[in-house]
């Protein structure tokens, strides 16, 4: 899996670069068909980042967060929690089930 970053209107630190691919890295713990993570930093406006993380997929449609914060860092982390949220309803959706899930079924038996 590759997480390539990239900046609009500016350029984004090598710290601030190293945290994204670090961070970035870590979507493939949410769904292991994940191929690709692009990062866009988008600093037009300095009182306010805005970060968007597209994430493909095999047999998925692509998914795309994005968010505005003060910082990159912030506006990834914001952006990240969103992405995080779709890579899981997508996972339930491939597995049929719901994660975390009830250990019993509710009254119904399978002894027969």
């Amino acid at each position: 899996m590759q997480v390539k970053v990239s900046s609009r209107h500016g350029h984004v630190t090598p710290q601030d670069e190293a945290i994204l691919v670090e961070k970035g890295g870590k979507l493939l713990r949410f769904l292991d068909k994940v191929s690709e993570v692009r990062i866009t930093v988008d600093l037009q406006h300095l009182e306010e980042v805005m970060v968007e993380i597209n994430v493909s997929a095999e047999h998925c449609p692509e998914f795309v967060s994005s968010d505005k914060a003060k910082t990159v860092v912030t506006a990834f982390d914001s952006a990240m929690h969103k992405m995080e949220q779709q890579l899981r309803k997508q996972k339930e959706k491939m597995t049929g089930h719901k994660v975390p899930g009830h250990k019993h079924n509710h009254g119904h038996s399978d002894v027969g």
